[in-house]
């Protein structure tokens, strides 16, 4: 029977334009016959369904059109790009990714898989959810818009999985029917101990299944949702398209935690220009990059953010006095120094767990120049963004 049932699955290409309940399962069913591709569609992702592991032959993709997912089987639960292992970025560059309905467009499963997804609008796909993470699996989710979508939770964790989200949109998703599954969230759900933080969200627009009145939830199972910086609740329905559905309910006492900060700026204000025109530093492999950032993160709590995602060739390590090499700069009492090589002039940005003042040494010049980076405290971390390699300095408030 699962023979024949992976049989029945195909998935036609990406098409031009785009293309407009079933309860979730902890595995996507993969056809047989599609395993790793060696090449991509000229949008920049997969042209079919696709799965990708730790031996995968891509791990960064760079959008550089709209890219369409359709096909005709019916009836067939079925993941169009499916993480397995290993870290992976998906930089859509402000293009958009349609999946058609009766699919994942995106599932993210397993213990150290990570999905870095970035500048992209996920739109008309369903009806299960659009995107699953599972199985102690994360996804790091920046400047990123869901819109259109006809599904249960548009975002839904489940089995440990975690989530990072900044300036995310939901807008205007419409939740389909949930079968046995109760107490979803319209927009995002968390669920059998997973963990979702959202910094900076608008939700407007969506509109809940059935009895469902929660626009984000989490279970009563260890998981949580925590509400950050700018947060926007407008306009959200239950099913009969007039009565207001809740923020986030009684179900949820005590698993949301809601420490939002005021209202976010109408269409937020994404750090990244839409539809970059950067052209991406072409690799002689396609294998991984050391990720030491990565690592310096783990350590130690600085955050670095590129571009085209962590494995694309920026590097970094952590400096001492020695490494700094400026006495007036050692003797002025740094906080911490981070220096950053490689692949910089995508754009990297260093945020700091601590606040105070920044300058820049840059490498280009021996001895080092030294100039102030401008900076901007997000979540009390202090954070400057460069181009060029250098070391980004952390000084107290003078």
């Amino acid at each position: 029977k699962k023979t024949w049932l992976l049989c029945l699955l195909f998935l036609f290409g990406i098409i031009a334009l785009p293309v407009q309940g079933q309860a979730p399962t902890s595995t996507p069913v993969i056809p047989s016959q599609v395993t790793d591709p060696t090449t991509l569609h000229s949008c920049g992702l997969p042209a079919a369904t696709s799965q990708f592991t730790s031996a995968s032959s891509f791990f960064t993709f760079n959008m550089t059109a709209d890219c369409t997912y359709s096909r005709w089987t019916a009836g067939d639960i079925q993941a169009i790009l499916y993480f397995a292992s290993g870290e992976f970025t998906i930089n859509g560059n402000g293009y958009s990714i349609s999946g058609p309905p009766h699919s994942y467009t995106i599932f993210v499963q397993n213990s150290g898989t990570v999905l870095n997804l970035n500048d992209v609008t996920i739109t008309d796909s369903g009806n299960l959810p659009v995107v699953q993470v599972s199985g102690s699996a994360r996804l790091n989710a920046r400047n990123v818009i869901f819109r259109n979508n006809n599904s249960q939770a548009v975002l839904s964790l489940v089995t440990s999985a975690s989530a990072v989200l900044q300036n995310v949109q939901f807008l205007n998703n419409r939740q389909e029917a949930l079968g046995a599954t109760t107490e979803i969230g319209s927009a995002i759900s968390a669920a059998s101990g997973s963990t979702v933080t959202i910094t900076n969200g608008i939700f407007t627009g969506n509109r809940n299944f059935g009895s469902e009145t929660d626009v984000v939830t989490a279970d009563d199972t260890g998981s949580h949702v925590r509400l950050m910086g700018c947060m926007t609740f407008q306009n959200n329905v239950r099913a009969d398209g007039r009565t207001a559905a809740q923020d986030h309910g009684a179900y949820d006492s005590g698993r949301v935690t809601d420490s939002r900060t005021g209202a976010c700026p109408a269409g937020l204000i994404f750090s990244k220009k839409s539809k970059k025109t950067a052209t991406p530093r072409p690799s002689a492999t396609a294998r991984p990059l050391a990720t030491t950032c990565i690592d310096l993160h783990q350590a130690t709590g600085i955050a670095v953010h590129a571009t085209y995602g962590l494995g694309s060739g920026v590097q970094c390590q952590r400096l001492g006095g020695g490494g700094i090499g400026l006495q007036s700069i050692v003797d002025a009492g740094f906080i911490d120094a981070v220096d950053i090589w490689g692949y910089v002039e995508q754009g990297v940005e260093v945020c700091f767990p601590q606040l105070g003042e920044l300058l820049f040494l840059d490498a280009r010049a021996m001895p080092r120049a030294v100039a102030p980076l401008a900076s901007t405290i997000v979540n009390g971390m202090t954070c400057g963004a460069i181009e060029t390699p250098g070391s980004i300095v952390l000084m107290p408030h003078s």
